[in-house]
């Protein structure tokens, strides 16, 4: 038979963080910070700004018109019905 071990408890070491420190006055730390700030600010701006006057916001403006005006919008190609011949 065999004898069955004791689990031994071992105490863990204070918690360090994780990898290399950082040093809040570098330029990157201080573009994190800014960014965050705006963040919350609500006037981060993220990706390509809209063109006004394109073909694209024409096309999303008479969308949202026909939206407003209670009309379906279809998405997609239209479906082809298939007639069958009787012979």
């Amino acid at each position: 038979m065999s004898k069955a071990k004791k689990a031994k408890k071992v105490e863990a070491p204070a918690k360090k963080s994780p990898g290399r420190p950082s040093n809040p006055e570098s330029a990157r730390q201080k573009r994190i910070a800014e960014r965050n700030t705006k963040r919350e600010a609500g006037l981060l701006k993220r990706g390509r700004p809209a063109v006004e006057g394109s073909k694209r916001q024409a096309v999303l403006a008479a969308r949202e018109a026909k939206k407003a005006a209670g009309i379906e919008i279809k998405r997609g190609r239209p479906k082809v019905e298939k007639i069958e011949v009787a012979e």
